[in-house]
């Protein structure tokens, strides 16, 4: 086994103290053996994985097994070759035990099977992340890294009992964690795995049986809380591994996504999809905001989610009366009853289109039943039924395939049909409700269009499953001349080439890999399990497109009633009872670790001013740089000014839409910096954001954005 040629230690002068070696030698010790047993497993990981690629691939489960096996190291082989030793986290020793447990963001052991990592996930490890001196779950004491380029630039020590002391050089416990706190942002969230709190880390580890809430002010740390849930519940539950349908992160937007991209796979976690509420439709993309107010209020009621079904319903009648179907050999009588009939033989659940191809086989199935003459054969009637132009016009206009945006879009333009579809508008909310462009998609529109598509099913399935199974038949045709032609040719018809005209082997040869498919959907679902960030946001209609996606209400609800834009007077129960959700657990957070104390003062009053039982949290730091405030015209040199000073660092500028991003500094309205944090943030003309609970909730979000300093500019 390789040693380290090198300390994995490299701590500035200032924290001379701490590299005394009776303080870091049994660390260096556990390092040496972590590298040669690091190698060793890359090695190992490198050479199955190669192997696993060059086997041949099987069908069906042998293949399905196989990809996840090469999914399933190929992540493990690139979470290894990302960290290397900054694996660990640190290390804690507990009362029964006098040796260090090593807690790493993966479980890791040696050839000789001893452990040298402990996985965060595991029982084992919670009293790492979650002792506290006045409960410190059976620990004596807890070490803490903090690396940087993959060496340990300090550690904090936490002793528990008064045997702990020994061997220990911090007295001061937490300075590494709350240094970390001011340190450097950078445009992606940085790794905060090694300094997850006790009351963070019990909300991770909390179950996944029904909604469990999330409920905390700005910088306690919702968002580090809902990723590292994700991560633990795909470990710990089997009831949501991927085989059941796995785990689906939504948050609010776009830059939000982006910041937090790296969070998950650096947990060793690749396949929990991420999303926003836009990415579950198609027209998702191009949708722009509800520009009436009185139109978005009526579109987010789950009521006219609802206006869907009797809307596709309207498109499900079988024919009032019967019809005479020619054939080239008699003529058959399709009375209503036998469309009713054939209307019904669809599976329960069914999408409308998808059950096209199930009553168009019954239909055919009781015209064949019906058909009294002998002289001809089955396929050939079945073939012509199947071309007769008057059944196919009639089954058309009794079950259509339907477009979903075409669906919604009759709603915003026929006004008969939408009154029918949700007779509890009035008049006037109809008129507001029509538009001249159908699909002039906005944002309101999207649970609708969802709603539609998951009832309708796939328009194109049946036209591709006729053109597939086309495909084939000309493949067996060929085949079939294939086999004619080798049993022509042998002399005696008999042995391996008479085989051929079984058809379950003639079956075998048919080649249906080269047949296409669609791309799979990965976002339809089912989930087991559905996690929600600034979930505060969402209408009664949005959280229909989360439910349909997980039966089994297995959710993680993280949001803050303070910062909805449009207010939250309710309750999380009685707000997440309204929509569906009854089964709900409330954990709080009241700790602000994000935001200086300086800036809460000022951002404190101007939530409480419309909303007085905000759940404002306690930041624990003060960072000693007061609020600014300024001209608006000194934008550019206040900004000018922090660069030339911080060589790194990132700053927002909210409010501005004049102002031109650049590496170091974005541009953003307070509704997309939601969710995000920068060392600067300057405010140009707050007061411009608007009035009432949502200009105030929009302010509020805006200056809890900084992490060191705020600057507020007014124009003058």
């Amino acid at each position: 086994m390789n040693s380290l040629t090198t300390s994995v230690f490299e701590l500035p002068e200032t924290l001379a103290a701490k590299a005394a070696p009776a303080l870091i030698a049994a660390d260096e010790r556990h390092f040496a053996a972590l590298a040669g047993s690091l190698e060793q497993s890359i090695a190992d990981l490198s050479a199955r994985l190669d192997a696993e690629r060059k086997a041949p691939g099987g069908k069906g489960r042998q293949a399905l097994d196989r990809d996840l096996e090469i999914h399933r190291l190929a992540a493990r082989l690139r979470t290894l070759r990302r960290f290397g030793l900054d694996l660990c986290l640190g290390h804690m020793v507990t009362a029964d035990d006098p040796e260090p447990v090593y807690i790493g963001r993966l479980g890791l052991t040696d050839s000789q099977g001893r452990r040298l990592l402990l996985d965060w996930r595991s029982p084992a490890a919670e009293p790492f992340f979650g002792a506290t001196h006045a409960n410190p779950m059976g620990l004596t004491s807890r070490r803490r890294y903090r690396w940087t380029r993959g060496r340990i630039s300090d550690y904090w020590d936490e002793v528990f009992s008064a045997d702990g002391f020994e061997g220990h050089a911090a007295l001061d416990d937490q300075s590494a964690f709350i240094a970390s706190l001011g340190g450097n942002r950078s445009p992606r969230m940085r790794d905060v795995l090694g300094t997850i709190q006790a009351d963070q880390d019990a909300v991770i580890r909390a179950g996944s049986r029904g909604a469990l809430v999330v409920d905390g002010g700005p910088g306690t740390g919702k968002t580090v809380v809902a990723l590292h849930r994700s991560a633990y519940l795909l470990y710990s539950d089997p009831r949501l591994g991927h085989h059941r349908g796995g785990v689906l992160f939504v948050g609010p937007h776009q830059p939000y996504l982006a910041y937090v991209a790296d969070v998950l796979p650096s947990l060793g976690e690749e396949g929990v999809q991420t999303c926003t509420l836009r990415d579950l439709v198609p027209e998702g993309a191009a949708a722009t905001p509800e520009k009436d107010a009185e139109a978005a209020r009526l579109k987010a009621s789950a009521d006219m989610v609802k206006a869907i079904e009797p809307a596709v319903r309207f498109y499900e009648n079988p024919p009032a009366k019967g019809m005479t179907v020619t054939t080239h050999w008699s003529d058959i009588w399709l009375s209503a009853e036998d469309w009713a009939e054939a209307f019904d033989a669809a599976d329960p659940g069914t999408p409308h289109n998808e059950a096209r191809d199930q009553i168009w086989e019954e239909l055919l199935t009781i015209l064949m039943d019906k058909h009294d003459e002998d002289d001809v054969s089955a396929d050939l009637l079945r073939r012509s039924l199947s071309q007769n132009r008057e059944l196919l016009t009639a089954f058309n206009r009794a079950w259509p395939l339907i477009e979903p945006a075409d669906l919604v879009g009759d709603l915003w333009t026929v006004p008969a049909y939408l009154r029918m579809c949700a007779p509890w508008l009035t008049p006037d909310e109809i008129r507001r409700l029509q538009r001249a462009d159908a699909q002039a998609w906005t944002v309101s529109d999207l649970p609708l269009l969802d709603a539609a598509r998951q009832r309708l099913g796939d328009p194109e399935a049946s036209r591709r499953k006729r053109r597939q199974e086309a495909a084939l038949a000309v493949q067996r045709e060929r085949m079939a001349q294939v086999v004619d032609n080798l049993i022509e040719a042998d002399d005696d018809g008999e042995g391996l080439v008479t085989q051929l005209r079984r058809a379950d082997l003639q079956r075998n040869l048919v080649d249906e890999s080269e047949l296409s498919a669609p791309e799979p959907d990965l976002l339809a679902g089912p989930f087991a399990h559905v996690v929600v960030d600034e979930a505060q946001e969402l209408t009664d209609a949005e959280w229909q497109m989360l439910l349909l996606r997980c039966p089994s209400r297995s959710f993680t609800i993280v949001g803050d009633r303070a910062q909805a834009r449009h207010g939250f007077t309710e309750s999380w129960e009685e707000r997440l009872g309204r929509v569906g959700i009854d089964r709900v657990t409330l954990a709080s957070l009241s700790v602000n670790y994000r935001t200086p104390a300086e800036i809460m003062a000022e951002a404190e009053p101007v939530i409480r001013a419309v909303l007085p039982d905000a759940n404002v949290p306690t930041s624990i730091r003060a960072g000693g740089v007061p609020v600014v405030r300024g001209s608006a015209a000194d934008l550019d040199s206040i900004l000018g000014d922090w660069l030339a000073a911080n060589a790194e660092g990132v700053a927002c500028v909210i409010g501005d839409p004049a102002f031109r991003e650049t590496s170091r500094v974005r541009s953003l309205t307070p509704e997309l910096s939601k969710g995000l944090e920068f060392d600067l943030v300057i405010l140009v003309d707050p007061e411009r954001f608007g009035a009432g609970v949502e200009g105030a909730v929009d302010r509020y979000v805006a200056m809890t954005r900084a992490t060191r300093q705020l600057v507020i500019l007014t124009t003058p």
